[in-house]
Order: C-alpha cells, then structure tokens, then sequence
C-alpha cells in the first residue's frame, strides 16, 4: 500500500506513535467540523514532535513564563496541529472536549490559532507571512530584553511557515530585516511540501527559498521532514549559529493518506470517512476518534512535564537579581505606566498652553515624545525609513544596531507592513511598548498588520504623519483621502486626530493607557495654531468630541472639525457670530472614543437643535453620524499636486466654505 512513504521512512516507534497522535487529532476533528486544513498538521507531526520533545523550552502548567522559547504557527490554517500539541503536552485549558469543538461557536480552537483564546497561542495567526513576520518581532523582543537582563532572557523564537507564507511580500520584509539584524534565536522550519491550494506550486512559484534566505543573511538547512534524526540534527545546528536560520522541512502533505496524501486534495477539506480509516490502517493507528491510549499520552504529558525544571530554574536566577534590577524586570513585564504618569503630562500640557507653539502635529508629537520617553523607560520607537518626517527619534531613543540591542528606537527601512507586524511581535513578546511611524497613506500598505493588533488588543501606537491634502506637492499618491475612514471602520482601533499640541500630548496619553487597543495618530505636516486655552486636570481628548468654543449667545450652529479643520471653523465661528449667529465648536479628537461616553453626553454633543456642519480634509464617510442631513466639507475625491494652501482653496476647505454651509442651512 502507498503511504507516501510511511512505511519506509526510518521513524522511531515511540516517535511515530506520538506523531501519529497528532495527526489522527488532526484528521478527526476536521472530519467531525466538516471544515478545516488537515494536510500541513498530518505533514508536519514528525517536525512538531522533534521540536516539542527534543528542543523547545516550554512549562504548560506556567504557560506566561516570561522566558519560555515562543512557538508561531505561521502557517495558521493548520491550527490543529497546535491544538493537538497543547492538549498532548497537557495544557490545562485545551481540553479533549475543545479539540473535538474545532471550529464551533464559541471554542478556544477556532479555524485559525487566536491569541488569548488559549494559552500556548503566543499570536494569531492565519493571514499567511504574518505569522512570520511577528515571530521577527518577538526575537527582536528576547535580544533588547535580554541586553537589558541578561540573566534572566535567554529563549528561542520557532516557527512553522509553509510555502504560501514565503510567497507573502512580508516574508521579503521580516525576513531582511531580520537577517540584517543578526536575529540569530530565530528558527524558522519551512513545511515544504510543494502544494499549494491550486496544485503543485510550481505552477507559481520557483524560487530556490534557501538562496532567497542566505542572501537576506540567514543560515539555511534541509532535512526529511519525516525523519526524526534528520530532524533533530537540522534543528540543533540551527540552534548553534548567531544568524537567523531556515530549515526547509522536505515533506509530505497529508502524511498517511494514501489516496489524498502528496496531493492539494488534502490541503483544506476533511479526508473522508473510508479515507480516515485507510489512513489509521496505513500509519498503523488502530484507535477510534479522538482516542489516544495513556502509553502514547503519557509520553507527551512527560514532554510537558520536564518544562518545569527550565521554569524553576528562571525563577531561582530571577530571584538572585538585586531588588532594583528584579523590580524593573517585573515592571517592564507588567506594561503598566509610571505612577506620575498623567501628573507628568498634565504639566506638560500646563506648559503647552502657556507657550502657545504653532507645531505641525506631528512635531507636536515628537515634543510630546520627547516627556515621554523621559518617563516611560519601555518605549521603544522606529519608523519606516521616514524618522525625519515622522519625527519618532528622541534623545532618549539611541538605534538598535546589529551589535547593540539596547537602544530604543528601530530603523524599519521601507517595510510598512513588515514594521507594523514586527511591533505586533514586540508587544506580544511583552517588555516593550512600541510605536512607528509612516506618512498616513501607507497605513494601506500596514493595514493587514494594524487589523491583527485590534484583533488580538495589542498596544502598539502607529505614528501616522501627512495626514491630508495639507501635505501638499507631494500630491494624490501621498494624499490620503479616504484612510481616516477605512480606519475608524476598523473595529478596536482609536483613531485620533489632534488640533494642536495640547490634543497631541492628550493622545498620546490615551494611547500609551490603552493597553487593550492599538492607536493611529494622523498628524499634520503644516503647522497649526494652539487652539485650546486651558489644560485643566480632565484629559478632554478622552471625551472623543468635546466643546472647544462654546456659542456666544444661544447656538443655532455646531462646528465640527478635526486636525488641521479645527482651527477653520474656529475662524468660521469668530464670522458668523460676528453677525450674531450663535455658533460653537465641537473637536472631534477620536470618533471611538465618542461612541463609548454616555448617551446623555452624545446628544449634548450631537444638538439636534442647531445647524451642523463637519470639516475634516478628507472624504465624507461616516460623518453622518454628526451631521445627520447637515453639511459635509472636504473631498471625496483625490487630492492634488500643489502647496497646502492651494489645496486648500482649490477643494474649498476654507473657513468661508464653512460659513456660507451653515447659512445655507439657517
């Protein structure tokens, strides 16, 4: 019988038995789902195995010990390898009873591996190349933390990548950057089965991976993926480079089947019944559905145990730490803010109003930045080749350099998305929290990145600079027009967009708070005017819409307006109420940070008895909200090539635009 070679590979008996676990775990609950990718799990159990038993470092009875080594399934359509490892190895919260809902409402085993469902999932992953990209930002995470505390970070970062994640453009990104970092704990093994959904890969694809890697400065290495010593051997010479390496991993999709193995057929949809039973019959697993004899689950539950040596020995050097080392460790790890956090920045914003500065915000930014980072020791910086627009670079933000990892601040080159992933990775890993910048019309380019961090509510701060048509010359290619709204439909993201200094201080404040949900900040390059006149206690960004400027005498007008528009309606008020036109001013720092204040307050801000009109340099979507009927302006068209004001005048983003909408409407 053909069992795509598992009759004839040279496989250990206790290994094969414990490999074979994972793939009728595998094979079973995909059948029972109806649904799901039983392939690469069914490939790569002879790699996991290896992995798992022989290598990585790992307690499931303290699955958060902050030096374990990380395990990405990169490859995340093939999660039931994962959920077949963390039962086996004896997690605690993955059941029998959660692998067989794989795939059901409200299971922790979900289609593809969600962090925070589970422990053990250090990420989620399923967006192919991502997986990669983030576990980048994790080896990144263990080498600043481990020039910080050397006595106590010391962990590998693995991942299982298939070939649909190396087709990704973030693999070219992560892994560049990686090699040209020198990320030498990161092990990458490359399920390289040569099958894609649409067939045989060659149908697409023809690049030799391992020339690919070694020029973006990787170590690479090759084994039979179904032969456990092979295995073993690739693995511990990975482990022995000071470069980042790639094990490409040669296997079978579908290990077992004899049908549907080695064939796309097996890649995403159940093997069938009388399928299942020719393959429990050709791999030797004479076993009912989910059944796994004590022998076998017993050699695994003692893979899980022996984890526990490596995590009390960590606890007893992190006890021989000094109190004032050991307690900057824990704090680091905790996330949590300085105590004289917002005393730091109330003073700050005091000072701000005082001196009135007329920054762009985005130099508003970096001022604020500049307090912070003074403050908050864990900040760590970057942006994608853009630092001197951005401004993201501080004093207190020396680079990370290939020899030097104890700086703060990350030259990304030009990978957005790549940057965006790896921060994700930053977070995730725990240590740091970490923000990077690019002009706002890349964020298309980070997107995929940015959904992950609101995904799995991870604090990462992205710096978005030129934030509009005031960006100018540059023209409609940098101009991002419709982005502020494709942002704010994302769902647990807070997209903030400042008038002035005292705004951008206050954001940033909200940001590095918001420790369950990312941040954009869309700041200007044009200078604006401080338009705030006092800076009490309350942070009034926190809000999402507040009252800047009140009515004169009874409002007949509400004003909105964000970012740079702020300061036009605030000339637009200043002329109607010259003609007695009550008119106040609404800012509208965050539209999410709005939808979560009382409803008393929201029909406070949202006066159903005046005129309304919003002006934002950006198209129309979603004000509606505001405005109801009223009137929007700005573009709902690209922008232009020409200076700021120009623009400006050319799309009626004026002050007069605004006041003849409101008269209009009276």
């Amino acid at each position: 019988m053909n069992t795509n070679g598992a009759e004839t590979s040279p496989v250990n008996s206790k290994h094969n038995d414990m490999a074979n676990a994972i793939r009728a775990l595998s094979m079973d609950a995909v059948q029972k789902a109806n649904s799901g990718h039983p392939g690469m799990p069914m490939g790569m159990a002879d790699v996991a195995t290896v992995l798992f038993s022989k290598f990585l470092k790992f307690d499931p009875a303290k699955p958060n010990w902050p030096d374990r080594d990380r395990f990405v399934l990169s490859a995340g359509h093939g999660s039931m390898l994962l959920y077949s490892l963390l039962y086996l190895t004896g997690y605690k919260d993955m059941s029998l009873e959660d692998v067989k809902n794989f795939r059901q409402l409200s299971a922790k085993t979900a289609g593809h591996p969600e962090f925070g469902h589970a422990s053990g999932i250090e990420t989620t992953t399923g967006p192919l190349g991502q997986g990669l990209a983030t576990a980048v930002g994790m080896a990144l995470g263990e080498r600043m933390m481990a020039a910080r505390f050397k006595d106590v970070v010391d962990h590998h970062t693995y991942v299982i990548a298939g070939d649909g994640c190396l087709m990704e453009g973030i693999s070219h990104e992560a892994a560049s950057f990686a090699g040209h970092l020198g990320l030498g704990k990161l092990i990458v093994l490359w399920d390289d089965n040569e099958i894609s959904i649409d067939g045989k890969t060659e149908i697409a694809v023809g690049d030799d991976q391992l020339k690919r890697f070694e020029a973006l400065g990787w170590d690479t290495f090759s084994c039979d993926g179904h032969n456990p010593a092979d295995i073993e051997k690739a693995i511990a010479a990975a482990r022995e480079t000071n470069k980042p390496s790639l094990i490409a991993c040669k296997t079978t999709i579908g290990f077992g089947s004899p049908n549907k193995g080695g064939t796309s057929g097996v890649h995403g949809a159940p093997l069938g019944d009388e399928e299942i039973a020719l393959t429990r019959e050709a791999l030797g697993w004479p076993y009912g559905p989910f059944e796994v004899p004590a022998t076998i689950l017993d050699r695994w539950r003692a893979v899980g145990t022996k984890g526990a040596r490596f995590s009390c020995e960590w606890e007893k050097a992190l006890e021989e730490l000094n109190a004032e080392e050991k307690a900057a460790f824990e704090f680091a790890l905790s996330g949590e803010l300085p105590a004289d956090f917002e005393e730091v920045m109330a003073a700050y914003k005091r000072q701000l109003v005082e001196d009135a500065p007329g920054w762009a915000s985005r130099k508003a930014s970096q001022e604020a930045l500049n307090v912070i980072n003074a403050n908050v020791l864990n900040t760590v910086g970057g942006s994608a080749d853009l630092t001197g627009s951005n401004l993201t670079k501080t004093a207190q933000t020396d680079p990370v350099t290939p020899t030097d990892f104890s700086g703060r601040y990350v030259y990304y080159g030009v990978r957005e998305f790549g940057m965006a992933a790896i921060m994700n990775g930053l977070a995730l890993h725990r240590g740091f929290i970490p923000y990077g910048g690019t002009f706002m019309v890349f964020t298309d380019y980070a997107r995929a990145a940015i959904r992950l961090s609101a995904l799995m509510e991870q604090r990462v701060v992205y710096v978005m600079t030129h934030d509009s048509i005031g960006l100018g010359e540059d023209g409609p290619t940098h101009q991002p027009v419709e982005h502020l709204a494709s942002l704010r439909a994302m769902p647990n993201v807070n997209v903030f967009r400042p008038a002035d200094a005292v705004e951008t201080a206050e954001c940033w404040e909200l940001s590095l708070k918001s420790k369950k949900t990312p941040s954009v900040l869309s700041l200007s390059r044009q200078g604006l005017p401080t338009v705030r006149t006092d800076a009490g206690s309350e942070n009034l960004s926190a809000r999402g819409a507040y009252v800047l400027s009140p009515a004169a005498s009874d409002a007949k007008v509400t004003l909105y307006a964000t970012g740079s528009e702020v300061s036009l309606a605030l000339e637009a008020q200043k002329s109607l109420q010259a003609e007695g036109i009550g008119t106040r001013v609404v800012s509208v720092p965050c539209w999410e940070l709005f939808d979560k204040q009382s409803a008393d307050y929201q029909r406070e801000i949202i006066d159903a008895d005046t005129v309304k009109v919003a002006v934002e340099a950006a198209c129309s979507f979603g004000w509606q909200k505001f405005i109801g009927t009223g009137t929007f302006i700005g573009l709902d068209s690209f922008g232009a090539s020409a200076p700021a004001d120009a623009l400006y005048e050319h799309f009626g983003i004026t002050s007069d635009a605004v006041v003849k909408a409101a008269k209009e409407q009276l």
